[in-house]
């Protein structure tokens, strides 16, 4: 089976050079990173220490870590505290992580009538928030209890200068949009 990034080049460019109208492939629409986030808030070491574990396990990479900016008493958060996490994918691994997320992850959300339309920022980028980071299948042996799982917001960032450009490149890469016209791009 060819991976992801191979498809990319020799099948989805030509798709999306006929289906956008661009003559220059090297202008056609492609992912350059994914990020993930994972705010948490203020948390107990060892919960935080766990659920950045978590992150590492799903991405296959160390987290970077996210302070407090500045500090806010009535939630008792003080500048300097830990209270996200993040990681950027790039090349393989973003590959990877975007084919494992379609394929797999997606597929074991309850009732999933695909991913919602409005996620995009108008400059080529998609968001997709979910509520729980225990739907990939590196969490499954992991035990997570109620209280450890965090949501997780996930962005594509591409190359295309509107939505139409990355919705056509998602939807060909194979991302599941939701609704009758996931296929048009808008």
């Amino acid at each position: 089976m060819a991976n992801l990034k191979e498809k990319y080049v020799t099948e989805f460019v030509p798709a999306l050079q006929q289906q956008l109208g661009i003559q220059n492939k090297m202008l056609v629409p492609r992912l350059e990173k994914i990020v993930l986030n994972m705010g948490f808030g203020i948390v107990e070491k060892d919960v935080q220490k766990q659920i950045v574990e978590d992150l590492a396990k799903i991405t296959g990479q160390r987290p970077v870590l996210c302070k407090a900016r500045k500090s806010i008493a009535n939630f008792k958060l003080r500048q300097g505290m830990v209270i996200g996490a993040k990681v950027t994918l790039r090349r393989d691994r973003m590959y990877e992580f975007f084919e494992r997320l379609t394929q797999s992850t997606l597929a074991r959300i309850r009732d999933f009538h695909g991913v919602p339309n409005r996620g995009f920022d108008g400059r080529g980028n998609y968001t997709l928030g979910l509520k729980e980071h225990s739907i990939f299948p590196e969490m499954i042996d992991t035990g997570v209890t109620g209280e450890l799982d965090v949501g997780l917001d996930i962005t594509f960032v591409t190359t295309a200068t509107d939505d139409k450009g990355a919705r056509a490149l998602l939807t060909v890469m194979g991302m599941p949009f939701a609704g009758r016209n996931a296929q048009k791009a808008q």
